[in-house]
Protein backbone atom coordinates (compact mmCIF):
# COMPACT_ATOMS: atom_id res chain seq x y z
CA UNK A 1 0.00 0.00 0.00
CA UNK A 2 0.87 3.75 -0.68
CA UNK A 3 0.32 7.24 -0.67
CA UNK A 4 -1.56 8.29 -4.08
CA UNK A 5 -0.84 11.76 -5.21
CA UNK A 6 -4.09 12.96 -4.49
CA UNK A 7 -3.18 12.07 -0.47
CA UNK A 8 -5.28 8.89 -0.83
CA UNK A 9 -3.83 5.37 0.07
CA UNK A 10 -3.35 3.02 -3.14
CA UNK A 11 -3.41 -1.28 -2.92
CA UNK A 12 -2.43 -3.50 -5.52
CA UNK A 13 -5.32 -5.15 -7.03
CA UNK A 14 -5.19 -8.60 -8.74
CA UNK A 15 -8.48 -9.92 -10.57
CA UNK A 16 -9.14 -13.46 -11.89
CA UNK A 17 -10.42 -13.08 -15.04
CA UNK A 18 -12.53 -15.78 -17.39
CA UNK A 19 -11.82 -16.25 -20.92
CA UNK A 20 -14.21 -17.78 -22.02
CA UNK A 21 -17.39 -20.22 -21.11
CA UNK A 22 -15.91 -22.88 -19.68
CA UNK A 23 -17.34 -26.70 -20.62
CA UNK A 24 -16.10 -29.60 -17.69
CA UNK A 25 -13.69 -28.82 -15.10
CA UNK A 26 -11.70 -25.04 -15.39
CA UNK A 27 -8.23 -25.13 -16.77
CA UNK A 28 -5.58 -22.19 -15.48
CA UNK A 29 -5.38 -21.35 -18.80
CA UNK A 30 -9.37 -20.63 -19.06
CA UNK A 31 -8.18 -17.46 -16.87
CA UNK A 32 -6.37 -14.49 -17.03
CA UNK A 33 -4.75 -12.40 -13.47
CA UNK A 34 -4.63 -8.95 -14.15
CA UNK A 35 -3.02 -6.64 -11.72
CA UNK A 36 -3.93 -2.78 -11.31
CA UNK A 37 -3.54 -0.30 -8.72
CA UNK A 38 -6.94 0.85 -7.37
CA UNK A 39 -7.19 3.81 -4.80
CA UNK A 40 -8.50 3.14 -0.93
CA UNK A 41 -11.50 6.02 -0.18
CA UNK A 42 -14.70 5.50 0.46
CA UNK A 43 -17.57 8.23 -0.09
CA UNK A 44 -17.80 10.38 2.66
CA UNK A 45 -20.50 9.86 5.03
CA UNK A 46 -20.14 6.10 3.61
CA UNK A 47 -21.52 3.27 5.62
CA UNK A 48 -19.54 1.02 3.77
CA UNK A 49 -16.50 -1.30 4.60
CA UNK A 50 -12.73 -1.83 2.58
CA UNK A 51 -12.18 -5.59 2.49
CA UNK A 52 -8.83 -7.07 1.48
CA UNK A 53 -9.31 -11.11 0.33
CA UNK A 54 -6.47 -13.32 0.97
CA UNK A 55 -7.46 -16.29 -0.86
CA UNK A 56 -9.92 -16.97 -3.91
CA UNK A 57 -11.58 -20.49 -3.89
CA UNK A 58 -12.98 -21.85 -6.37
CA UNK A 59 -15.78 -24.53 -5.54
CA UNK A 60 -18.67 -26.46 -7.41
CA UNK A 61 -21.43 -23.48 -7.50
CA UNK A 62 -19.08 -21.32 -8.96
CA UNK A 63 -17.81 -23.82 -12.02
CA UNK A 64 -21.40 -23.85 -12.65
CA UNK A 65 -21.45 -20.02 -12.97
CA UNK A 66 -18.61 -20.61 -15.48
CA UNK A 67 -20.18 -22.46 -18.53
CA UNK A 68 -22.40 -20.99 -20.83
CA UNK A 69 -25.83 -19.34 -19.38
CA UNK A 70 -28.83 -21.61 -19.46
CA UNK A 71 -32.68 -20.29 -19.70
CA UNK A 72 -33.34 -22.75 -16.38
CA UNK A 73 -30.26 -21.86 -14.65
CA UNK A 74 -30.32 -21.45 -10.74
CA UNK A 75 -27.64 -18.76 -11.17
CA UNK A 76 -26.16 -15.64 -13.12
CA UNK A 77 -23.78 -16.78 -15.20
CA UNK A 78 -20.40 -15.02 -15.25
CA UNK A 79 -19.35 -12.90 -18.08
CA UNK A 80 -15.91 -13.88 -20.12
CA UNK A 81 -13.72 -10.90 -20.47
CA UNK A 82 -14.86 -9.74 -16.75
CA UNK A 83 -13.57 -10.72 -13.10
CA UNK A 84 -15.11 -13.23 -11.14
CA UNK A 85 -17.17 -11.48 -8.74
CA UNK A 86 -19.98 -12.06 -6.13
CA UNK A 87 -23.80 -12.21 -6.86
CA UNK A 88 -25.68 -9.90 -4.69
Amino acid sequence: MSTGGNGGATATNKQVILRDYVSGFPKESDFDITTTTVELKLPEGSNSVLVKNLYLSCDPYMRSRMGKPAASGIAQAYTPGKGLECQE
